[in-house]
């Protein structure tokens, strides 16, 4: 029995893979990147985070509130077996997420094993930042790999995310040498990653791969910046503008006539 560290269990998911799904999230992440929706998942362990919370239109009240916890494998398996006939009747099943699943690899491949033991279909959201021998030692247990693929340039990779992208590309490459259960998700941040170079980029990489794959396009979302400020934390980007639904087509029509196949929010 081993245990680790989750900060949120998501019912209901449709987004993080097929039919009906739970998202586990787990605490942890070697990057940093500006637009992260889940500023309190970067550190492993649970941590007490300051909040500000808005009661009236002019009072707050401020109080440390503990984000994450421990559970064992065996406990979160219980919660994830709550809704098998949804998985059934769906297609769905349960998704890894975070943070980056693979920072706690013992306690991830000891879930996606139980999950495969009782047929629940089991996905692994990544950015891909890892060494590879840890997608192989995950491999045979995981039926979908959901692969962000942010900015192509690697000094603008190393200045929004913390991280070069090398190890990224590089061990998509390899992912897509040995098999096409793999969907790239791209998060569309506002004049950083949805800008039409950064997607000429990414097509002509994606292009090149073994086994192309299916591209979920991410629209940015707003409630992000909410959480920054609840946390008081900095975020970096400012106030970001929303794309329109006329740029969000633009985007979609231009990758599927570059021959992949495009689902808008996955």
């Amino acid at each position: 029995m081993t245990t680790g560290v989750i900060f949120d269990i998501k019912k209901y998911a449709i987004h993080d893979g097929p039919g009906i799904r739970t998202t586990v999230f787990m605490k942890g992440c070697p990057l940093n990147c500006w637009w992260c929706h889940n500023p309190e998942s970067q550190k492993v362990a649970p941590e007490e985070i300051l909040v500000r919370r808005k009661v009236s239109k002019e009072d707050f009240v401020e109080k440390h509130e503990l984000v994450g916890r421990e559970i064992t494998t065996i406990d979160l398996m219980k919660e994830i077996k709550k809704d098998l006939l949804f998985y059934d009747e769906s297609g769905g099943g349960v998704t890894f997420s975070g943070g980056e699943p693979f920072m706690q690899l013992d306690f991830l491949l000891e879930l996606l094993q139980q999950s495969k033991n009782i047929d629940i279909h089991t996905a692994i959201d990544t950015s891909g930042y890892t060494s590879f021998s840890n997608f192989e030692k995950v491999f045979d247990q995981t039926d979908l790999f959901l692969y962000d693929l942010k900015i192509m340039d690697e000094d603008e990779h190393i200045k929004y995310t913390g991280v070069s992208n090398k190890i990224i590309l590089k061990n998509l490459q390899s992912l897509a040498a040995i098999t096409s259960k793999f969907r790239i998700r791209i998060p569309l941040i506002p004049g950083v990653t949805d800008t039409r170079k950064n997607l000429e980029r990414i097509s002509k990489f994606l292009s090149e791969l073994k086994n192309i794959p299916r591209i979920d396009v991410l629209p940015y979302n707003e409630i992000c910046e909410g959480k920054y400020e609840r946390f008081q934390q900095k975020y970096e980007l400012g106030k970001l503008e929303v794309q329109s639904d006329a740029k969000l087509d633009d985007i979609s029509r231009y990758l599927i006539d570059e021959g992949f196949k495009v689902k808008l929010r996955g």
